[in-house]
């Protein structure tokens, strides 16, 4: 297998969830032309039935798998059923996929959390791009998600983090017919006193942040001429800019730019409060 046919891995734990994240991973496998594995990850617990846990875990996946070939009938599915702690099995399973679909909470989840241990953990460690799935759209938002919301929104930071999380979402736009390509980079003047840019001339240095997104997407421009890019510059933090904009958009791409700790202490501010607070499917890159 190469890295171009890597599966897209959907998280299932039987919550309406881990449900509105399949229906994403399938929509997605299918629009780039990628396998997709279904994983339900059986907790490591004490005093639980080994067989009765397994035979549980093949319903419910066999129950995925039916959902998933009736969205997308010809998609190549396949299923597995690791015992481990959930967030450690999807971070192992993520050296070997083009991304992790995880809903915003599961069954264990408290009610008052807007995402859960495990989704934030998963998004924290993976190796390979981490969508969170939030179920914060109604019925009435329209069914068809991609027709909905076209655009794809991307939290751009001025420097090398920002190559990967730039070549995800123009990939994401591109197969997406139709969709724009949003470029929030949050300035303030100490970003820009410390890039060497104006130090007391505002409007010198929003000159400057737009400057360094031209420079940013110049040539993947040219690799996606289909793709039409708004670049955003906005003084003071991107993180607002971004949740709001989730709420209209197919996809808010994000950086996670360090990474390692559990429980989403290694994500940044601004990764941290988009994946917690957005409306929509974030997508959490490595970089």
């Amino acid at each position: 297998m190469t890295a171009n046919d890597l599966p897209v891995i959907a998280a299932v734990d039987g919550s309406s969830h881990s449900w509105d994240a399949l229906d994403w991973a399938v929509q997605e496998a299918a629009r780039r032309g990628l396998p997709l594995l279904i994983v339900h990850v059986r907790p490591l617990a004490r005093g639980t039935d080994g067989k009765s846990g397994l035979r549980e875990s093949e319903e419910l996946l066999g129950q995925a798998e039916r959902r998933a070939s009736g969205s997308a009938p010809g998609l190549p599915i396949s299923t597995l059923a690791p015992l481990d702690f959930p967030s450690a099995a999807l971070t192992s399973l993520s050296r070997d996929a083009s991304m992790v679909v995880v809903g915003s909470r599961g069954l264990g989840g408290f009610r008052s959390l807007m995402i859960g241990s495990n989704s934030l953990a998963t998004a924290s460690m993976a190796r390979c791009p981490v969508v969170v799935v939030h179920s914060g759209r109604t019925d009435e938002d329209g069914a068809d998600a991609v027709d909905a919301f076209p655009d794809v929104v991307a939290g751009v930071a001025a420097d090398e983090s920002s190559e990967s999380v730039l070549d995800f979402a123009f990939e994401a736009a591109a197969s997406r017919p139709g969709a724009r390509l949003r470029l929030v980079h949050g300035w303030t003047m100490f970003s820009s006193i410390l890039s060497g840019g104006p130090v007391f001339n505002r409007e010198a240095a929003a000159e400057a942040a737009e400057r360094t997104l031209a420079e940013l997407t110049a040539g993947r421009l040219a690799k996606y001429p289909q793709v039409d890019v708004v670049r955003e510059p906005v003084s003071g933090s991107a993180s607002r800019t971004l949740v709001t904009a989730s709420a209209t958009a197919a996809l808010t791409v994000i950086g996670r730019r360090r990474g390692g700790e559990s429980l989403g202490l290694g994500l940044s501010p601004v990764a941290q409060t988009t994946v917690t607070h957005a409306l929509g499917p974030v997508a959490v890159v490595p970089c």
